[in-house]
């Protein structure tokens, strides 16, 4: 008995526990689902031999047979509940292991035909891309659809993104998306951008393959918004929807029935959503991957991390000394004797941004965390601890001049910083201990001086400029 919401089970337990109704109806969906599971016996027993199909519905209600792990029993429930329930302590063991137990739900697949689905975070790409997602799609067709193209800065166009995505998948070793019928597609599945016609796509392949489709993807990428468009879209009765023009400030005035929320592991269990012609898309559980701050986050922290409206970049000036403060997330400095560099940050408008000294900048983080300095939020200093203490990473990176960006360095799970000058910058990165750093080809090289920001003491503003109509653009900034 499940959720069609957020996938959990029914329980009368406990009114605190997700799936949560009072006696009366418990006791009426509990006859119900023995007449349907009855009934699935009876037409699996009449059924002709055991197929690779088969195999994966078994999979998705029993877990695995081989094992006995997976299933509605580890599935159905959060992983605090698990944990509880096996008597450990979540400081001992990982909440990566309850998650490779949705991963494992995931390997059949490509044992069967199916058209894969796979949302990535433009925001937080490399900490979006499932590692395994060669091995999870086998010879199908994989669809890669880039989430949240409505936040990237305006500038930024649909053709330049896509081949940027194409060349960090190969720079990633991730080859399935060549496979025949395999695609990119710019996309939000926030505001249906791009949605339509990737969709047609899918259906079109599934229909060719007389196959289903199926939604994977990294916790938090964006699975079950996309799954409420969709429903959104199919909703029969259209009269009674949201009409109004969809964007990220309004797009939830009409709700699907799938619970979405900024937590990673909303989605506990496959949902089936029927696309007509006999063929159905299958939302799947989100895998976490290793090194992102995704999982370290309150939900109230992470509604201020992850992009909700078009990203504003944000390029300070730092000198051999002094640094750039994330919020109390991370510190991007400049050392050694390098000369000055511009530091463009790609992260959400909420974040407070500080340039400071170094030297200060840990009397500063203890003082005003949680404050001036979010995210973390109150009580600060203790959101640190829970986080993690910073470790760093220097960086070596050879400008390329000051019209573009040398590099990108991405923080995962919180966004990235363009590296722009001349000669040798030694940067050096803290970040909470565990937490992803890489470098990378820059997504938008040829936009710093577009970004190019003053700080006046309190307050990060963007200079302003002339946007492409030639009307003259107010500043804007962090407070």
């Amino acid at each position: 008995m499940t959720c069609s919401g957020c996938g959990s089970d029914f329980q009368q337990d406990d009114e605190f526990r997700p799936g949560f109704l009072p006696f009366e109806k418990y006791e009426v969906q509990a006859k119900l689902a023995k007449i349907e599971e009855v009934q699935k016996v009876q037409e699996k027993a009449e059924s002709a031999e055991w197929t690779p199909e088969d195999e994966v519905e078994y999979l998705l209600r029993q877990g695995d047979p081989n094992t006995g792990e997976g299933g509605d029993e580890l599935l159905g429930i959060s992983v605090d509940e698990m944990a509880e329930k096996l008597g450990l302590d979540l400081e001992v063991l990982s909440r990566k292991r309850f998650f490779e137990e949705f991963k494992k739900l995931l390997m059949p697949l490509k044992q069967k035909t199916a058209v894969i689905l796979a949302l990535v975070d433009l925001f937080d790409f490399s900490g979006s891309v499932l590692p395994e997602l060669d091995e999870i799609a086998g010879d199908n067709p994989v669809i890669l659809a880039a989430n949240k193209a409505d936040l990237l800065p305006s500038e930024m166009g649909q053709t330049r993104a896509e081949n940027w995505v194409r060349r960090e998948l190969e720079y990633l070793n991730v080859r399935s998306i060549a496979n025949i019928g395999g695609a990119v597609r710019l996309v939000s599945c926030k505001t249906g951008f791009g949605v339509p016609g990737m969709i047609e796509k899918a259906k079109s392949l599934a229909e060719d393959m007389d196959c289903d489709i199926y939604v994977v993807g990294a916790a938090n990428a964006g699975k079950s918004t996309l799954v409420n468009f969709l429903l959104d879209e199919n909703n029969p009765n259209k009269s009674t929807r949201f009409e109004g023009k969809k964007r990220a400030g309004n797009a939830n005035k009409w709700k699907g029935s799938v619970t979405t929320s900024p937590l990673p592991g909303t989605t506990l269990k496959f949902i089936k959503i029927e696309l007509g012609g006999g063929k159905n898309l299958y939302d799947t559980p989100g895998l976490l991957i290793p090194g992102s701050l995704t999982d370290r986050l309150t939900p109230e922290e992470l509604k201020i991390v992850v992009p909700k409206k078009r990203v504003e970049p944000i390029t300070f000036r730092v000198a051999s000394g002094k640094c750039v403060l994330v919020g109390g997330l991370a510190k991007i400095e400049l050392i050694g004797d390098s000369k000055p560099f511009l530091f463009t940050f790609f992260v959400a408008n909420d974040i407070k941004l500080h340039p400071t000294d170094s030297e200060k900048s840990d009397e500063f983080t203890a003082k005003h965390v949680g404050t001036l300095l979010t995210p973390p939020l109150e009580p600060g200093p203790e959101r640190m601890k829970d986080i993690g203490e910073f470790e760093y990473h220097t960086i070596n990176i050879d400008g390329d001049g000051w019209k573009q960006a040398a590099a990108d360095i991405t923080l995962r799970g919180l966004g990235w910083v363009a590296v722009t000058g001349a000669g040798k910058a030694q940067v050096r990165v803290g970040v909470p201990k565990g937490v992803g750093v890489s470098v990378r080809p820059p997504l938008m090289p040829f936009d710093v001086w577009e970004a190019t920001a003053k700080y006046t003491g309190g307050r990060a503003v963007r200079k302003s400029s002339k946007s492409r109509s030639g009307k003259r653009r107010k500043g804007v900034g962090r407070s």
